[in-house]
């Protein structure tokens, strides 16, 4: 059996429940990745994805996302602030046009002459973190933006609080630095029936970004890349890290010279570490799939403890640590 599917994060198994039928039904991986993603987008507990991701810092949310099968097979789309499933509207863009990229209102009129459905985004629950973000971290923080420190994941704020051995948990569970725990970005890599590899990505970014903000998430070959004759790779974290080093680009790179998925990842994280001054709350991770004619292998890896990965194949679904972390804390 070939299918596997893997994605990001505890809440990965709301995307694999919805994935993982499309794959055991001898669906594409195209079409499983959309599916999973299209289930976060949707569900408003999530807050860092779709309707109920975290705002801005003016209090609007936008969505970002891509979807890739191969170099020629891609489509992204950015600041989408009233559709609701951006990874369906990139996997159009891919589809529909001759271009890779759309942002903004054009991105947003794409979207209706292909009749998407417009939706609020921003839920009560997601205003009310905003509010307290505001009064408590505003435009008037003497700091400024720079020195303003985004919310810690649920995972990795389970690891901040000494808890560090516990997979998943609930947002209003854990409270960091007076704020409620977000989660991430939603990443999956797929590989349907005929071996076939897809990835996509999708997030409203950072909690509270500066307006205008576009992380990793829709950009190609930073939040993913895939190349049939490569492999695949997805990256979660602080975008901006990602970004410095085009870290999905890199790790699938690295596999093509030879490297496992495990190595390829860790080499990019060690990339990380030699290039940026880290902060303690800096977190990113990567997961790869290596093609069948490469001998299939897969593997997650991690900068820092609390990340988890959620893997589906033929026995189950589990949510599992990452099989490397390279630093301690």
């Amino acid at each position: 059996m070939s299918e596997l599917l893997l994605s990001t994060w505890s809440f990965g198994t709301i995307a694999n429940a919805a994935s993982w039928p499309v794959l055991a039904a001898g669906g594409t991986a195209l079409d499983a990745v959309v599916a999973g993603a299209t289930a976060i987008e949707d569900d408003e507990t999530v807050d860092c994805v779709g309707v109920g991701g975290t705002p801005g810092a003016e209090g609007v949310v936008a969505l970002d996302a891509c979807v890739m099968t191969d170099p020629n097979r891609c489509g992204a789309v950015a600041d989408i602030r009233h559709y609701p499933n951006p990874t369906a509207i990139a996997r159009r863009v891919m589809e529909k046009t001759i271009h890779v990229m759309l942002v903004g209102e054009g991105a947003e009129q794409f979207a209706a002459r292909e009749g998407f459905q417009q939706r609020t985004l921003l839920t009560e629950a997601a205003r009310q973190r905003w509010l307290k973000w505001r009064q408590e971290h505003g435009p008037n923080d003497p700091n400024g933006y720079r020195g303003w420190v985004p919310p810690l994941n649920v995972e990795d704020a389970a690891r901040a609080r000494g808890n560090a051995g516990r997979v998943g948990g609930a947002p209003d569970e854990i409270e960091d630095r007076g704020q409620a725990a977000s989660h991430d970005t939603v990443s999956l890599l797929a590989r349907d029936r005929a071996g076939a590899l897809a990835g996509g990505c999708s997030t409203s970014g950072m909690a509270f970004k500066v307006p205008g903000r576009v992380g990793d998430s829709p950009i190609i070959g930073h939040g993913v890349y895939v190349d049939q004759r490569a492999g695949a790779a997805a990256a979660t974290g602080n975008g901006e890290l990602i970004m410095g080093v085009c870290g999905s680009f890199l790790v699938v790179e690295l596999m093509r010279q030879g490297a496992s998925p495990r190595d390829a990842c860790t080499e990019v994280l060690r990339r990380i570490v030699d290039r940026f001054e880290l902060l303690p709350n800096h977190q990113v991770a990567f997961i790869a799939i290596a093609p069948l004619e490469r001998g299939g292998a897969w593997a997650s890896a991690a900068l820092r403890p609390g990340f988890v990965h959620v893997v589906s194949d033929e026995r189950g679904t589990r949510v599992e640590p990452p099989h490397f972390v390279l630093l301690e804390t």
